[in-house]
């Protein structure tokens, strides 16, 4: 409950922001204008990048409360928190096996995935990456579960449910919904050294998994054929993975940070539990053994898979993460009970008074908030930190009160950070402005540069071209050419720092509406 609140507190406080979220919102908004919930476009042009999840998803929440930021990221919440719960789940199941020796180990769990700060970011933006987070999750605690029941009925549901799983995978971010699952039970059995047991059930499995993906790329492909098939999985499956066309190169080891800072703050925690795998019984019977080893694979799979790809975001490895947990509930479950020493708290402790000055330093530094609210946001995680490295004998504290601090910190961000600080980054409050000085139904265009948050606040008025791509103007000679043809006022979206390009043509009479710090929004029109 705790959780549910917390991300859900102030869930449309703060505009769409970046370059994927608004799109990501609009093509949704297209689709439910249009009452069609299978071909996805944005601006009018097909727009096969993903999958049809997240848009469902938005659509739904569209047709229940209306068309907004809000309503949008509903469904992103839905699956973030249906993540946190699956992995509750299943450290249950485990627990209830395991008997005494996991007591608690449930709620531990529980607490560490819903305080990552990856799963607690991800699950208030659009995105496809926590979709596929909860269906990957969904699958492999399926397939731990089926590996520990004895029932063979029970047994088969919940292999059921793991290729019903990977179908919605499928529908979440494409082939990956797939790959994933399949490589972390392949990495499973490989390094318990055992046959697999599911190879019988792929005469049913596999066709179990198209069923359910099916019902979206069955009507896709119909409706759409080579165009669908060579966008979706020749350009963006496997040219994304194998090139740099999207350009978004990092080194090899670059998933490596950004696992430690999604896991944030439970990173030791995870740190120790990959130090003790040596110890472990990897070919163990025992329900913990059989976790342990497939909790590692869950955590190695995206890392290696995605580390080996030409294209690379932060993102993409948030499906490590209930497995990342799973691994880092043990010791701290360990140091619950004080069958472990407090350093690996008293380190727990350290990186949140690190995060505490940070914040500060940042808010002194860059003035994007108050320094009260700056305040604010550092004080539970430096009183935490405080109490873990002063006091680690205090477990119970420590560690409710970092799971506590985390959820809080959500909440006043939300409510004195997030709105300030995203307004540079969209041209929401901007067109809002021009719409109550009277241009609301003038058409829309970019100078220099493409703003990416107009796709969703200008719909309709955005100009697009031929390839689907909102229109970029190079010069104020192109904007006056424009406005000529047109026969009245344009509205330009310009960087901050080109904006006297436009003042101070002299074919154009302009009106700075105003900008957001990057962007600047003028009225041009000629002479």
């Amino acid at each position: 409950m705790l959780c549910a609140c917390s991300y859900s507190f102030g869930l449309g406080r703060a505009p769409l922001v970046g370059s994927d979220e608004p799109r990501y919102t609009e093509v949704a908004r297209e689709m439910y204008v249009r009452g069609d919930w299978v071909t996805p476009t944005l601006g009018g042009h097909t727009w096969f990048e993903k999958p049809a999840l997240v848009y469902w998803a938005a659509i739904v929440g569209y047709k229940l409360f209306g068309v907004a930021e809000w309503s949008a990221r509903l469904g992103t919440l839905g699956a973030g928190l249906l993540t946190v719960l699956i992995a509750g789940w299943l450290a249950g199941r485990i627990e209830t096996a395991a008997g005494a020796s996991l007591r608690g180990f449930r709620l531990i769990v529980t607490g560490v995935t819903a305080t990552c700060s990856g799963v607690m970011v991800f699950a208030r933006a659009v995105n496809f990456d926590i979709f596929i987070t909860c269906a990957v999750t969904c699958a492999l605690a399926c397939f731990c579960a089926a590996e520990i029941e004895k029932d063979e009925r029970r047994r088969r549901w919940l292999l059921a449910g793991f290729y019903a799983a990977m179908g919605a995978g499928l529908l979440a971010k494409g082939l990956v919904g797939v790959v994933l699952p399949l490589g972390v039970v392949g990495l499973y059995y490989l390094l318990r050294r055992s046959w697999p047991r599911v190879w019988p059930t792929l005469l049913w499995g596999v066709p179990l998994t198209l069923l359910v993906a099916g019902v979206w790329y069955a009507p896709v492909i119909a409706h759409n054929g080579w165009t669908f098939i060579n966008e979706f999985f020749i350009q963006h499956h496997f040219a994304r993975y194998v090139s740099n066309k999207y350009h978004h190169p990092q080194p090899f080891y670059f998933y490596l940070p950004v696992l430690a800072a999604l896991m944030l703050p439970w990173t030791a925690f995870l740190v120790v539990a990959l130090i003790r795998a040596r110890r472990w019984h990897w070919r163990g019977d025992e329900a913990q053994d059989k976790l342990r080893v497939l909790a590692l694979a869950w955590v190695v799979v995206p890392v290696v898979f995605f580390s080996l790809s030409n294209s690379k975001l932060p993102g993409y490895i948030l499906p490590a993460l209930p497995g990342a947990a799973l691994l880092a509930g043990e010791p701290l479950l360990n140091y619950l009970r004080g069958a472990s020493d407090r350093t690996t708290m008293r380190a727990t402790g350290l990186l949140l008074l690190i995060f505490a000055a940070l914040v500060i330093a940042y808010v002194t530094r860059t003035h994007a908030v108050s320094l009260t609210c700056g305040a604010f946001v550092a004080a539970p995680p430096a009183l935490v930190g405080l109490c873990a490295v002063g006091l680690p004998q205090r477990r119970r504290l420590c560690i409710w009160g970092t799971v506590a601090a985390a959820l809080g910190v959500v909440v006043i961000i939300t409510a004195c950070a997030l709105a300030p600080m995203a307004r540079r980054e969209s041209v929401r409050d901007l067109l809002q402005q021009a719409n109550a000085r009277g241009y609301a139904n003038a058409p829309v265009y970019c100078l220099h540069a493409i703003e990416r948050t107009a796709e969703f606040y200008a719909a309709g008025r955005l100009a697009y071209d031929e390839q689907g791509e909102p229109v970029k103007l190079e010069g104020a000679g192109e904007v006056a050419t424009l406005a000529r043809a047109r026969g009245n006022s344009l509205l330009i979206l310009v960087p901050v720092e080109y904006v006297q390009q436009l003042t101070r043509y002299p074919w154009l009479t302009t009106e700075v509406i105003g900008d957001n710090g990057a962007t600047a929004l003028v009225v041009a029109r000629t002479r």
